[in-house]
């Protein structure tokens, strides 16, 4: 039973942030779009923040140190106070999208007015920040999100064209009736929406709340192995769900009800309600997972005592900068901005700021004087830095993509 949930943390990690909001919202826009012809920017992602994680959880476990903590360090606290002011404002964009989120698959549940759902959700999560223990926290919010699995139920039962599915995916280019430059837009939103920088601020600020050393590097390669791909794996079921009846009928991904439609339309009511809860479970893990970097980001760099794992009172000041991420978030949602343009944003300026986390990492992660015996090997250099180019093209190709395309439109 240990070594089950062992894996917890990065299954909550894959669920609440590789399969967030982000993700439901841009894979099903995708599928409905352009088929499968941008599922291999799955397979890189998911490869990206593999191995992104990996190192962040292996100089944490060595080191003793989170993230933040080694990026002031490294870069110097102008440079990274820069980091911090970039890396806070884009997680704040991505909190605000996953109590949207949140709101969005309370009212699809209920049909209550979304914005009756936003103060509701972000107390609920600042209470289970407040009074729920880290390991319990992850656990259920990770294992109720496995739910989501019901989109590749989904799928078997819609029983597509597997033929054909294939055919849009290989080789991978973008459909006659699209733009190239749409096309390349949303392979940028796609690989932020995998590689999110909070994912990293929480894996390994979640490694030094649960006391990893290096002993515990084993179980940093179970979780990044299994939580990661999982997480990788639903996301495709959610492009194929949205290839196999949106793209058909010409539905362009505006609303949650319209990514849950597959759902509905094969396994009816019953999935549906369980697809649900699994959406709830994951945005909602996602939310806990961003205000939790919110505050870890700002009290890691500013030397202030920090983590689930102390009393409220003994680090009241992280707790503090959490709860203001969570009420700046709910009143931006409640000026009646659109939760899914939120959600769209937030994951191509996340591949805007990836290289600012990225790169103390790599470098962190070849230092002997942090790492001794445990510095990146010869493969994991290498891919590191093929990933590095990919991170700074990507980067680079965000903003004007989305000014070239209207984002996306």
């Amino acid at each position: 039973m240990k070594k089950v949930f062992a894996a917890a943390l990065g299954i909550l990690t894959a669920i609440g942030g590789f399969v967030d909001i982000g993700d439901l919202v841009t894979n099903a826009v995708v599928g409905s779009r352009f088929g499968m012809s941008l599922v291999w920017v799955v397979v890189v992602g998911v490869v990206g923040i593999c191995l992104f994680a990996s190192m962040a959880g292996r100089v944490t476990a060595v080191s003793g140190r989170a993230t933040f903590e080694i990026i002031r360090e490294r870069l110097g606290p102008r440079a990274a106070g820069a980091n911090l002011v970039a890396s806070f404002a884009i997680n704040l964009l991505t909190l605000t999208a996953e109590i949207g989120g949140i709101a969005l698959a309370l009212h699809l549940a209920s049909s209550v007015e979304p914005r009756l759902w936003i103060p509701v959700a972000g107390l609920a999560v600042w209470l289970v920040l407040w009074r729920v223990k880290f390991q319990i926290m992850e656990n259920v919010a990770g294992l109720m999100g496995l739910l989501l699995v019901g989109f590749a139920v989904a799928l078997f039962l819609l029983g597509p064209d597997w033929g054909e599915l294939l055919r849009q995916a290989v080789p991978p280019s973008p459909p006659g009736t699209e733009h190239p430059a749409s096309y390349w837009y949303y392979a940028v939103a796609l690989f932020g929406a995998a590689m999110t920088p909070y994912e990293v601020f929480f894996f390994s600020s979640g490694a030094v709340e649960e006391r990893w050393t290096a002993k515990d590097l084993s179980t940093n390669r179970v979780n990044v192995l299994v939580g990661f791909p999982l997480g990788g794996l639903l996301s495709v079921a959610i492009a194929a769900c949205a290839a196999v009846v949106l793209l058909p009928a010409g539905i362009e991904v505006s609303s949650l009800s319209q990514i849950v439609l597959p759902v509905a339309q094969a396994g009816g009511v019953l999935l549906l309600a369980l697809v649900i809860v699994g959406i709830v479970a994951a945005t909602f893990g996602a939310a806990l997972e961003t205000a939790l970097s919110s505050g870890y980001t700002v009290a890691q760099y500013l030397g202030w005592s920090w983590g689930k794992f102390r009393r409220p009172a003994r680090a009241a000041r992280f707790h503090l900068t959490m709860i203001v991420a969570l009420l700046l978030g709910v009143g931006i949602l409640m000026t009646s901005v659109d939760p899914i343009a939120v959600t769209e944003m937030s994951v191509v300026f996340s591949a805007v700021a990836l290289p600012l986390t990225y790169v103390p990492i790599l470098v962190v992660a070849n230092d002997p004087e942090y790492m001794g015996e445990h510095v990146n090997g010869r493969v994991v250099n290498a891919l590191g830095t093929v990933y590095l180019v990919i991170v700074v093209v990507a980067a680079v190709a965000a903003i004007p993509l989305m000014i070239a395309t209207g984002a996306g439109s």
